[in-house]
């Protein structure tokens, strides 16, 4: 999926004009909902600047990710789940990582 969102780039940012949030880090975490992004509402549920998810450290990206991963709308948080990974063999990804 980071493949996708952010082509492995820990401090991609993309501006989403149509709502004027920032999608954050490795795993294009959207400022609307998960992060706080300065002056801009946001719901802040991972309770993290977004700042945080720009460094070359996964913490705080992986433990908001799986924040994200436990909500009611699950992985189809991300867009490049639904089109890239939902029902496709991702073994090669997860393989030696005991999952």
């Amino acid at each position: 999926m980071a493949a996708h969102e952010s082509s492995y780039n820990t401090q991609a940012t993309n501006y989403n004009s149509w709502d004027g949030s920032t999608d954050f880090g490795i795993f294009q975490i959207n400022s609307r909902y998960w992060c706080q992004n300065g002056d801009e509402y946001s719901s802040n549920i991972c309770q993290i600047p977004c700042s945080d998810l720009l460094s070359n450290s996964l913490s705080a990206d992986v433990e908001c990710a799986k924040i994200i991963a436990q909500d009611s709308n699950g992985m189809s948080a991300w867009v490049a789940w639904t089109s890239y990974c939902q029902g496709q063999d991702l073994w090669q990804y997860v393989e030696g990582c005991g999952v």
